[in-house]
């Protein structure tokens, strides 16, 4: 896979989630994403960008244009060094929350993209990487 373009944001406050949801719509329209899958890559940004504010106190958000063989896509990686996730399985669950919310964070932004991958370790934080390809 090679990476065309990449830019990395700080996500410290509300304000900066808006800036992940921006850049990431930015760029999908600059891919020629249709607008479903645009809103697509742009909800599942905005629920990753979220939950690295709420959950892990805030981190890196890397937005990436990347290319595979013929095809081209967007990746979002969201990075913090909060508490981890202790049971991901859990987590990924619909309807499970930690903190009161719909508990649709996880499942739904894993369900709006082509590829998802999380790692988390309790006291070193989460990692989760999503790819939305055209």
């Amino acid at each position: 896979m090679t990476v065309e373009r990449s830019e990395v944001l700080d996500i410290r406050a509300s304000n900066d989630i808006v800036r992940v949801r921006q850049r990431m719509r930015e760029w999908a329209v600059e891919a020629g994403f249709s607008l479903v899958d645009q809103t697509k890559v742009v909800t599942a940004a905005s629920e990753l960008a979220r939950n690295t504010l709420e959950h892990g106190g805030g981190g890196t958000a890397r937005v990436e244009l990347v290319a595979d063989g013929g095809r081209r896509g967007l990746r979002l990686t969201c990075e913090d060094t909060g508490p981890g996730i202790a049971d991901l399985q859990l987590a990924l669950k619909d309807g499970y929350t930690s903190r009161g919310g719909l508990g649709l964070g996880l499942g739904g932004a894993r369900r709006l993209v082509n590829d998802f991958t999380i790692e988390s370790r309790v006291g070193v934080g989460t990692r989760v990487t999503v790819t939305r390809w055209k």
